[in-house]
C-alpha cells in the first residue's frame, strides 16, 4: 500500500490491519511517534491525517486515506511550528515521553480554534495524558503558540 508522511510517498508492505503506529515507527523509522497505551486513550501516539489529529495506535494503515503528519514532519531544525517553539519557550517536557503526541493534538487544534480561552485547552488537551503533571505549562504553551499564529 502508498501512504504519504510528512509530504512523502512511502509504498509499504504490511498487513491491511497493521496499525498506523506501527508502520511509521518499525517500517519507517518515524520513532518520534510512541507507543503509550495501545487502546487510544493516551495520546502519545497522536499524528494528523489531513490537518486532523488521530491516535495512530488504533488506525489501520489500510484506512488511511490522506496525507499524514508526524512530529517530525510538523517542523523542521530551519523552523519549528509554533507550538515546538512555545513548548520550548514554556519548557512544557518533563520526562517528554507524551511530548509528541501533546504538541500534535495542540497544532491540530488551534488549527480549528485560534482563539482559544483556557476552558477550550482544557478541553482540547485533556485527552491526552501527561503522567509529569506538566498542565499548566501545556495550557500556556497553547495559548503562546495561539498568539504566535495570529501575528502577535
Amino acid at each position: 500500500m502508498k501512504l504519504t508522511v510528512n509530504g512523502t510517498e512511502y509504498e509499504v508492505d504490511v498487513e491491511p490491519d497493521m496499525p498506523l503506529l506501527w508502520v511509521l515507527r518499525d517500517e519507517l523509522g518515524l520513532t518520534g511517534t510512541k507507543y503509550g497505551c495501545g487502546v487510544a486513550q493516551c495520546g502519545a501516539c497522536t499524528v494528523h491525517v489531513d490537518g486532523t489529529a488521530v491516535r495512530s495506535c488504533q488506525l489501520a494503515a489500510a484506512d488511511i486515506s490522506g496525507e499524514i503528519t508526524t512530529i517530525e514532519g510538523l517542523g523542521s531544525a530551519e523552523a519549528l511550528h509554533a507550538v515546538q517553539e512555545a513548548w520550548i519557550e514554556h519548557q512544557v517536557a518533563q520526562c517528554g515521553y507524551c511530548q509528541s503526541g501533546q504538541i500534535m493534538a495542540a497544532a491540530s487544534f488551534l488549527e480549528f480554534n485560534t482563539e482559544p480561552t483556557d476552558e477550550d485547552i482544557d478541553r482540547a488537551m485533556s485527552a491526552n495524558l501527561c503522567r509529569c503533571g506538566t498542565y499548566p505549562r501545556i495550557r500556556a504553551a497553547v495559548k503562546s503558540a495561539a498568539a504566535k499564529l495570529n501575528g502577535a
